[in-house]
């Protein structure tokens, strides 16, 4: 088992803690047992023992979480851009009071700084990072501009 501690990224944390909460749970209630009951120093070796074994057990590969983290975003990311492109004609494009703007349609939010070349991307209220504006971005963004001046 590979433990490269950059590939432990937020989503393989994610990953890893939905596939086996249960386990977690057991190993947390076991850790707040033996720290209650053993005394000595053997405590925080069986608090260790304990944590490695949960990444054991988990069964994947650091890479393998992280892996699969990505495919879920780029999914994610997938599904934004097929949405931007049907729910151009819905969007709303509001000027914010610090200068941003903020477009908005039934199932997404994007929000960002004229001429910045950026924006930041919400699918059904997550985030999915900052894009560049590029593409059905771009589009979307021009539509909504365009129609708000109408």
């Amino acid at each position: 088992m590979n433990f490269d501690l950059g590939s432990w990224t937020p989503d393989a944390w994610l990953q890893f803690l939905k596939d086996h909460w249960v386990v977690v749970v057991v190993a947390i209630l076991a850790i707040f047992v033996i720290s209650k009951v053993v005394k000595t120093v053997l405590k925080w070796v069986l608090i260790a023992a304990i944590l490695f074994g949960i990444v054991a057990y988990g069964g994947y590969s650091i890479k393998d979480l992280g892996a699969i983290g990505s495919k879920i975003s780029s999914e994610a990311k997938d599904q934004a851009i097929k949405t931007m492109a049907g729910e151009a004609e819905k969007a709303k494009y509001k000027d914010n009071a610090d200068g941003t703007y903020t477009i908005t349609t039934p199932n997404l939010e994007l929000t960002g700084v004229p001429n910045s070349g950026k924006v930041e991307v919400k699918f059904h209220g997550v985030s999915l990072g900052t894009w560049n504006m590029e593409g059905a971005v771009r589009d979307l963004v021009v539509t909504a501009r365009a129609s708000s001046k109408k």
